[in-house]
């Protein structure tokens, strides 16, 4: 029979080991999932809550961008000129993007709409996996699940224009002109306000009705993602001090272990203290 001691000290680690296991499936199931068609009730709210501002539901055609084309030219050009804006000539968002927009090679295939002018660079577009990771797992658009292909098809497309959209930067939240490097709520990478086509939102809707998406906050996916960095964080924490738990409860095992092989081979590490004596 072994000691009281030792089998309450393989208990303990039993239920240490369970609670890491625990803390390694928090992270996978930190969000609420629920169908887009039950967070957005239409386009209108999917492209303006999703971004958290950063996208205007714009019915007036002439008016609105779009974040895909086909056209040999680039259509929201025209449509900064209806604004009574210009085309610009610098690249104003700042993360992965370029300093200025211009041509990409042949091989410039994934965002392949803004190869003749484009502010991002076939390095960073180069792959639907290379779109989807560049800004971290929080930041993946299949947190709950695979999307249907027609679903994640719009995910990239927003990605592309992003990224590589020249007149994106016309409508950075922080502008030069207002940006405060020592203020820790700006930043060079915010949009906000972009006008986007409605008959594009609402197709988007339509084409992700039934897929799982994050609901909290409404589906803002900026909220959504600021949650898993905080679970990540906490999670991080939790399972260090478990591990640190578990090798203390290891090594006494194993002591406690080596105590009751010597006492069976009457060699005890602890004499009792009348033999000590004599």
């Amino acid at each position: 029979m072994f000691p009281t001691s030792l089998v309450g000290a393989a208990i303990l680690f039993s239920i240490l080991s369970h609670d890491l296991a625990v803390a390694k499936v928090v992270v996978t199931s930190d969000i609420p999932c629920r169908p887009f068609h039950e967070i957005y009730p239409s386009g209108k709210e999917l492209c303006e809550k999703m971004w958290d501002g950063s996208f205007v539901y714009e019915t007036n055609r002439s008016r609105a961008y779009t974040m895909w084309f086909f056209d040999k030219d680039n259509p929201n050009d025209e449509v900064t000129q209806n604004l009574g804006l210009s085309p610009p000539a610098l690249c104003h968002l700042r993360y992965l993007h370029k300093d200025t927009p211009g041509p990409e090679p042949d091989t410039f295939a994934e965002c392949h709409p803004w190869k003749k002018r484009s502010c991002c660079t076939e390095v960073t577009v180069n792959s639907v996996q290379k779109l989807k990771e560049s800004y971290g797992p929080e930041w993946h658009w299949d947190r709950c699940g695979p999307l249907s292909p027609a679903c994640e098809r719009f995910f990239i497309q927003e990605a592309c224009f992003y990224e590589c959209e020249p007149n994106a930067g016309l409508f950075r939240k922080y502008p030069d002109s207002d940006y405060n490097a020592s203020d820790p709520s700006h930043n060079q990478w915010q949009m906000s306000g972009m006008p986007i086509w409605s008959d594009y939102c609402d197709a988007w809707h339509r084409a992700c009705r039934n897929d799982q998406f994050c609901a909290h906050d409404d589906g803002n996916f900026f909220s959504c993602a600021a949650i898993y960095e905080e679970v990540q964080t906490m999670d991080g924490g939790t399972v260090v001090g478990i591990v640190f738990g578990c090798l203390v409860i290891v090594a006494l095992i194993g002591f406690l272990g080596f105590l009751v092989f010597r006492e069976r081979t009457g060699q005890p590490v602890f004499k009792p203290l009348e033999q000590q004596a004599s």
